[in-house]
């Protein structure tokens, strides 16, 4: 079972929030008053991150898909709306594709469908599978400041006491199951998801900030795939934010998630 924390009235209706790599529960805790108003607010640790321990082969999508529908069924929620933030994000929208009669709609921020080509999922399984050893070779503290020396965090270090609160969360990591979930979740080892993206029934907001250029290009591409074949999507781009809007500008996210959740279509 996945370790998880719920806040807000079991009566509202269900969101089911993923966190990205190195993250746990807790990442969501600055936009989860805001939430919890307005649903019952679901937030596990996700295998090899916060509290959540698992089989060493179990770190694939299916093996968590499979954990996260089994953690809806123990606490009753036979249907959800979901949030995903980048490696969460692939996850809700893998999830959204294979329960799809569990699934209300979807928000994704700063995440991707997959990679399309052989070629580009190899490099990619390559390249993590370098990280992770470099993770486990290195101290911790140090393997973050390396990670975080990625040009998609540069605004979020222009909020100090926001940089340094999520760094002593990511500490609390350990390296070894770390490690496990970065080569097991791979957007390398990910089958894309861009075919049955076209034909995803549930309604989807995609979060991007606009310095994100990488993920505002594929927010991009997902709204002309999704709008050629009618499915309803927005993007919604995010001013002076990079990867993480939810923490950056909490209050403009939280907004826009409950207008979306809300809107009746």
């Amino acid at each position: 079972m996945l370790y998880y924390s719920t806040a807000g009235k079991p009566k509202n209706p269900p969101l089911l929030l993923l966190h990205g790599f190195l993250g746990n529960c807790l990442d969501f805790s600055q936009i989860l008053p805001s939430l919890s108003a307005h649903f019952y607010c679901i937030t596990p640790d996700l295998p090899g991150h916060g509290d959540t321990y698992t089989e060493p082969g179990h770190y694939t999508f299916p093996h968590i898909a499979q954990a996260l529908l089994d953690l809806l069924d123990h606490l009753d929620v036979p249907k959800t709306h979901l949030l995903g933030y980048s490696m969460g994000g692939r996850l809700a929208l893998y999830f959204a594709c294979e329960f799809s009669d569990h699934v209300e709609k979807v928000v994704l921020e700063s995440t991707s469908p997959g990679l399309k080509t052989a070629a580009e999922r190899m490099r990619r399984q390559q390249q993590d599978d370098l990280v992770a050893q470099r993770l486990l070779k290195t101290s911790l503290s140090n393997f973050l400041d390396q990670w975080y020396n990625n040009s998609l965090f540069t605004d979020l270090k222009q909020h100090p006491d926001l940089y340094t609160a999520m760094l002593q969360r990511r500490l609390s990591n350990r390296p070894e199951e770390a490690a496990r979930a970065l080569c097991g979740l791979s957007v390398g080892r990910q089958s894309p998801l861009w075919e049955k993206l076209a034909s995803l029934e549930s309604p989807l907001l995609f979060v991007v900030g606009e310095l994100d250029l990488k993920f505002v290009a594929i927010g991009k591409e997902i709204l002309k795939t999704c709008q050629q074949n009618r499915r309803q999507v927005t993007l919604s781009v995010f001013a002076q934010c990079g990867h993480n809007v939810h923490l950056v500008a909490p209050d403009a996210y939280t907004d826009a998630v409950i207008r979306f959740l809300s809107r009746t279509i």
